[in-house]
């Protein structure tokens, strides 16, 4: 039985298999990859920008087909779907505007004398694995720039995503990227871990979680491949003070639940200083209970299920481990009485370093609010995550909110705004939120030979 399937988690219903690829198979994409990259690293950069160009109009012009296949896939509301569509359109439309510049000859001015440039050249092959939560926003930060460099693409998706990463691979030939140069994969588990080894794959790209991601560097590290990790997250939504207490919340709302809370970026740490915790856990736990799971192709619901049902069991573990240590439950903590992985909108205080909510990712919509003295203990409490990813610190005055964003142990930050992604903004973190850059100028720079060509001064 393949590990590849459709299985719809509004319905927990299996809907399509696809069978995983023999020895030979991964043989072949190996070559074939290879092959297309000795052709694409010599392709002017305006034709590789053209290609991805075409990329963004067409995930435009599919926008309807694409999104139905994740809301099948993992759950994701219809709008949502849309929206995650735009925001690949807009990294394809970035990077084919902004990649020959991004790539340019770096000159320097050597003390001895003489010209000297950094040129910035592909590497080779490179093997992505993706996972399901955002399945086409995922492909599309790794793909997007890698490809304008001059890269080729092996992709391994999740295995609950294959319809979308044949419709990705589709769009790509579809576009007039050369064949091979961008190639799906349905592996296993064991046969990524020989192609990280294989010498003709040059770099790997995960996000994932954190034993994935460990797992990767582990083999890559023993082939002396370069890595990009973007792993797991328990970020802070920092409020220090607020002119705005019902706008506020509604941002920690939206930031906590998008994607029904499946997001390494969503707020899942509230952190509200003094006089304002209670009025804060009024509001957002009314706004939480407020929300209408459901059919996530039904205009009429806003939360659509978990991934699956495995998510949605250790969700409720984590959940159920906090109430039985002594945690506040002040709404939702169960599953909801309906088929699909479905929990319902969760929210938890007087949560301690001995339970599990405390310590883990939550990755579901169940929200943790903690109460603090000052500013101090807000940071020392974000702080004290094993991850760092991403931050929202909350404050009428933008200079105390930038001066605690500076204390912040995370790859971001944003103020007064939840976290989220921007084509042109750098994207990753730090600590066990793993190691590297997508997006923005970084995101280029991270899979390129960066040569140095010096010509001495004449003597």
């Amino acid at each position: 039985m393949s590990e590849y399937k459709v299985v719809n988690p509004a319905t927990n219903e299996t809907e399509r298999e696809f069978a995983t690829a023999t020895d030979a198979e991964v043989e072949q994409v190996l070559e074939r990859s290879a092959r297309a990259f000795q052709s694409w690293r010599t392709s002017a950069k305006d034709e590789r920008a053209k290609v991805l160009l075409r990329v963004a109009e067409l995930y435009k012009e599919r926008i309807d087909d694409l999104a139905a296949l994740i809301t099948r896939e993992m759950g994701k509301p219809t709008p949502e779907a849309k929206g995650e569509i735009q925001l690949v359109a807009s990294i394809y439309r970035y990077y084919a505007q902004q990649g020959p510049a991004l790539l340019a000859d770096t000159p320097l001015s050597p003390r001895a004398g003489g010209q000297a440039v950094i040129r910035k050249e592909p590497i080779g092959p490179l093997l992505g694995i993706m996972p399901w939560n955002y399945p086409y926003y995922q492909v599309a930060r790794f793909a997007a720039p890698n490809l304008m460099a001059g890269n080729t693409i092996i992709l391994k998706h999740a295995p609950q995503d294959p319809e979308s990463a044949l419709a990705m691979e589709q769009i790509f030939l579809d576009a007039g990227l050369p064949p091979d140069a961008y190639i799906n994969i349905f592996a296993s588990n064991s046969q990524v871990a020989d192609m990280i080894a294989d010498p003709r794959v040059a770099g790997v790209s995960v996000t994932g979680s954190e034993r994935a991601g460990a797992a990767v560097a582990e083999v890559a590290g023993r082939n002396l491949k370069k890595v990009v990790l973007e792993l797991g997250g328990s970020d802070p939504f920092i409020v220090l003070d607020s002119d705005d207490i019902a706008k506020t919340v509604k941002d920690a709302v939206v930031g906590r639940m998008g994607n029904a809370g499946q997001a390494c970026t969503a707020a899942k740490r509230m952190i509200v200083v003094g006089d304002l915790y209670d009025e804060f856990v009024s509001q957002f736990t009314a706004a939480m209970a407020a929300l209408r799971p459901g059919d996530p192709t039904d205009p009429a619901s806003n939360l659509g299920p978990l991934s699956s049902e495995t998510a949605a069991d250790r969700l409720m573990e984590q959940i159920s481990d906090a109430v039985d240590k002594g945690a506040t439950l002040r709404t939702g903590g169960k599953r909801l009485d309906r088929p699909g992985a479905f929990v319902e909108p969760t929210v938890l205080t007087d949560v301690t370093p001995q339970m599990r909510a405390y310590h883990e990712e939550l990755f579901g919509p169940a929200a943790v609010i903690y109460r603090v003295a000052d500013a101090t203990e807000a940071v020392n409490l974000a702080n004290s995550s094993s991850f760092g990813l991403g931050g929202a610190v909350y404050s009428a005055d933008p200079e105390r909110a930038a001066e605690v964003a500076d204390m912040l142990d995370t790859g971001m930050v944003w103020i007064n705004s939840p976290t989220g992604s921007m084509a042109d903004l750098p994207f990753g973190g730090t600590k066990r939120s793993g190691v590297g850059r997508e997006l923005g100028p970084e995101g280029i720079n991270e899979f390129v030979n960066k040569k140095l060509i010096y010509t001495p001064a004449p003597r």
